[in-house]
C-alpha cells in the first residue's frame, strides 16, 4: 500500500505562508506616503523657517529650513524607514528654499506649493471626466496590480470620489494660500500651510482608503459574477464531452 506524499501538503502549506507573509508585508497607502510621523515631519521646516525669518532673516531660515529637512532625512534613513518619502521631503525643501532665495522673499517658500496644488487639481479633475480616476491608477500601480477595475462601475466611481477629495483639498489650498501670498503675510501663510498639511492630508487620507476597500470589494464582487458566465464550452472537458455525444 502507497504512503501518502506529504511533500505535496508541506509545499501547498508552505506557498499559502509565503502567501500570506507576502499580504502582511504590503505597506498600506498610509506608510507609503511615509506614515503619520512624515505627514507632521513634513511641517517642521516651515514650523522653523517662519521664526528664524522674522529674527534673523531669510539666508538664515532658509539654512535652518534645510537643515531640518537633512535632519529628517537622516533620522528617516538610520530608523530603515521608506526612503522615498525622507529623498522627496528633502528635495521639496531644496527646491522651496531655491525660490525663496532667488525671489528674495521668504514667502517665496510657499510658491512651488501653492501652484503644485493647482496644477494636481488640474490633473485630479481631469483624471475623473476620462473616468481613469488618479487614484486608482496610483493605487493599482503602486501595488503592481492590472486595471480590471475600470471595467467595474462601483470600482471606478469610488475611486472617482476618492479622487475628488483630494482636488477639493488641491483647490482649496491655492485658493487660500494665493490669497494669503498675494497679501504679503508670510506669518500667516505659514501658519495656513500647517494647517491646511497634514491634518487636511490625514482626512483625506480615511476617505481614501475607505474607497479602495469599497473599491475592491466590488471588483472581487463583479469578477467571480463574470467567470460564473463564461460558457462552460469553453473548457477542453466541455468540448471533449460535446464531441462524444455528437
Amino acid at each position: 500500500m502507497t504512503k501518502p506524499d506529504s511533500s505535496n501538503g508541506a509545499s501547498a502549506s508552505n506557498a499559502s505562508n509565503d502567501g500570506t507573509a507576502t499580504t502582511e508585508q504590503e505597506p498600506t497607502l498610509l506608510e507609503q506616503m511615509g506614515g503619520l510621523s512624515g505627514l507632521v515631519s513634513a511641517t517642521l521646516p516651515v514650523v522653523v523657517l517662519i521664526p528664524v525669518n522674522n529674527v534673523w532673516g531669510l539666508g538664515p531660515a532658509l539654512l535652518a529650513a534645510l537643515g531640518v529637512a537633512l535632519l529628517i532625512a537622516v533620522w528617516r534613513i538610520a530608523r530603515k524607514e521608506t526612503l522615498q518619502p525622507a529623498i522627496s521631503g528633502l528635495v521639496g525643501v531644496g527646491i522651496c528654499a531655491a525660490i525663496a532665495w532667488f525671489t528674495g522673499d521668504a514667502k517665496g517658500y510657499f510658491l512651488y506649493g501653492i501652484w503644485m496644488s493647482l496644477l494636481f487639481f488640474i490633473v485630479a479633475a481631469i483624471s475623473i471626466v476620462v473616468r481613469w480616476p488618479l487614484v486608482g491608477v496610483i493605487w493599482k500601480g503602486i501595488n503592481g496590480e492590472d486595471m480590471r477595475w475600470r471595467t467595474v462601475a462601483p470600482a471606478r466611481r469610488a475611486y472617482a470620489i476618492a479622487t475628488a477629495g483630494w482636488a477639493v483639498i488641491f483647490l482649496a489650498r491655492f485658493i487660500v494660500q494665493n490669497a494669503i501670498y498675494n497679501a504679503d503675510n508670510t506669518t500667516a501663510l505659514g501658519v495656513v500651510r500647517i494647517l491646511m498639511g497634514w491634518p487636511l492630508t490625514g482626512l483625506v487620507t480615511l476617505l481614501t482608503i475607505w474607497m479602495v476597500r469599497r473599491a475592491n470589494a466590488a471588483v472581487e464582487e463583479a469578477m467571480p459574477a463574470e467567470e460564473a458566465e463564461a460558457p462552460a464550452t469553453s473548457s477542453p472537458a466541455a468540448s471533449a464531452e460535446e464531441a462524444i455525444r455528437d
